[in-house]
């Protein structure tokens, strides 16, 4: 089949990856792509980014298939103007894209449907704000309502932070308008996990657990990020957390949608935290996670284009896809100034003797020039390998983020550390 990816990140890099990979792809392309996507897949240029102009790449290239990578064209309703047209693409509609798309929906509908979450206030003002806030300790967790690239999240640690944060978000300072209106919500103690499932709106295919590293500084420091690291392990939830996980909070959402005139169908993301209650939702996305894509890419088998046209038709088939049981490690590399503005535009060497010691470099935010390969964003690599165990999985990562240099680079040191206890 040929197949579409619509995105340039380092999600879409390592979709692309394993895609290539896949025997029932005979032509691959990504829109708009990056200089590591162009050697696996032909990038095609996007346009004004409108489902129509989506719709307008897919049909330039023929594209039997079309995976969405980012959460924006899916918000914006591009599932629905794929299937108005009679396209196959895999994710879901503007509706139950929502799910993301608004975090006030999401925690409304978990209400509704009796999964566990943090308890949470809405507030539109900051005196709404203000009152939310007393009904809650401190830490206190602030996040604004739209879509805000990761960075929308404020835990504060004290009042006068957390009455900070409001006004900062709800003036539009932080997050531009994403934060009109917040969910002030519980700070929930436990570790978190990333459980992704692909699913045709009633069958369901779950990937193996993966851990987020979102705060920019080892030991859970600094602010929010969209993501500095990630790492896939088999021991991060126990059989009996999965089962959990599923029961409690997967199953339930995927019926729950559907039972509202709303299905879901394509990637639903759980972000978790596994607390002494049990598992409880921290959001919910509605595509692959990143830099989560990155490790899960690199240690999946099996034919995914298959699996997701299948999906995409309603007859996902899960024997698809399987774990190959190693562990991988990511270690996103980030400029200077990153999570805020970035600095761009300079030179960065040891991508080949990097992949060479068995790593793969998957890109974020590179670009191509005359004088060869440059930084062009906050987040610019993601270093990826594996290993029969965790130990061995972080070691192989870093010693290739080693060999990689550009002016400024810095990255977490501790990505997968946590996962340690449990080898």
């Amino acid at each position: 089949m040929r197949v579409l990816v619509i995105g340039s990140g380092g999600r879409e890099h390592a979709l692309c990856w394993r895609l290539a990979r896949c025997p029932s792809v005979k032509a691959l392309f990504a829109s708009p792509g990056n200089p590591g996507i162009a050697s696996v897949a032909t990038c095609v240029p996007a346009g004004d980014g409108t489902p129509e102009d989506w719709l307008r790449v897919a049909e330039s290239v023929d594209a039997d298939l079309t995976v969405v990578g980012p959460e924006a064209p899916l918000v914006a309703g591009v599932a629905d103007c794929f299937r108005a047209a009679g396209r196959v693409l895999i994710g879901p509609s503007r509706q139950a894209a929502q799910l993301e798309g608004s975090k006030i929906f999401a925690k409304q509908f978990m209400k509704r449907a009796g999964i566990p979450t943090a308890e949470f206030r809405v507030a539109a003002s900051e005196a709404e704000a203000r009152e939310a806030l007393k009904h809650f300790g401190v830490p206190v967790v602030l996040k604004a309502d739209g879509l805000a690239a990761g960075k929308g999240v404020v835990v504060a640690r004290t009042a006068e932070q957390a009455e900070e944060a409001a006004t900062a978000l709800l003036s539009g300072r932080l997050v531009g308008p994403a934060g009109s209106r917040l969910v002030i919500e519980e700070y929930l103690q436990g570790e978190e996990a990333s459980f992704i499932v692909l699913t045709d709106g009633r069958r369901v295919f779950s990937f193996e657990c993966t851990q987020d590293h979102k705060p920019v500084g080892d030991g859970d420091t600094g602010p929010n990020t969209g993501g500095m690291g990630a790492y896939c392990d088999g021991r991060i939830l126990s059989p009996e957390q999965r089962r959990q996980v599923l029961e409690r909070i997967i199953l339930p959402a995927i019926e729950g949608m559907a039972a509202e005139g709303t299905p879901f169908t394509g990637f639903l993301y759980a972000g978790l935290m596994m607390t002494a209650d049990g598992p409880k939702v921290l959001e919910f996305n509605v595509r692959m996670g990143d830099p989560e894509a990155q490790p899960l890419m690199h240690t999946l088998e099996g034919d995914l284009a298959e699996a997701l046209a299948a999906s995409a038709r309603g007859s996902l088939d899960e024997s698809l896809l399987r774990w190959n049981g190693q562990c991988s490690v990511c270690v996103v590399l980030a400029s200077e100034g990153y999570p805020g503005p970035p600095r761009t535009g300079l030179p960065i060497t040891g991508i080949e003797e990097a992949e060479a010691m068995g790593a793969v470099v998957f890109h974020a935010g590179t670009r191509r020039t005359d004088q060869g390969l440059v930084t062009a964003g906050g987040r610019v690599l993601g270093v990826t390998a594996s290993a029969p165990d965790l130990p061995g999985a972080i070691e192989r990562a870093y010693a290739a983020v080693r060999a990689i240099h550009f002016e400024g680079m810095h990255y977490r040191r501790d990505i997968a550390h946590k996962g340690l206890k449990r080898w």
